[in-house]
């Protein structure tokens, strides 16, 4: 896995979730941030999740030349979360099933 190849995808990631409009400009509480529950179940929306959660943590592991999880299986939850919805999703799907990939390869 290069990194490259992690970082470029994280960036599809943020694009499409532009794309949809589900990027938002106003971040959630810090309490709504600490939920210990996956994905922040309790307290995010899948798409909150990736913004906030996720996407600043693999950008700082690879700022940092941290290791990067060795295990991911976002698209799997991605899939069920927008199952039904009218949102034109596939590329965001995509891109999730890609850092899925990368990650546990």
């Amino acid at each position: 896995m290069r990194r490259t190849d992690v970082a470029a995808v994280l960036i599809d990631i943020e694009a499409q979730l532009r794309y949809l409009s589900l990027w938002e400009s106003i971040p959630p509480s810090a309490e709504a941030l600490a939920s210990q529950e996956p994905f922040c179940i309790d307290t995010l929306t899948l798409p909150q999740w990736l913004q906030f959660v996720f996407l600043p943590t693999l950008y700082r592991l690879l700022e940092q030349e941290a290791s990067l999880p060795e295990r991911c299986a976002i698209a799997p939850m991605a899939e069920e979360y927008f199952r039904g919805s009218a949102l034109a999703t596939s590329g965001l799907l995509r891109a999730l099933r890609q850092i899925d990939e990368l990650l546990t390869a």
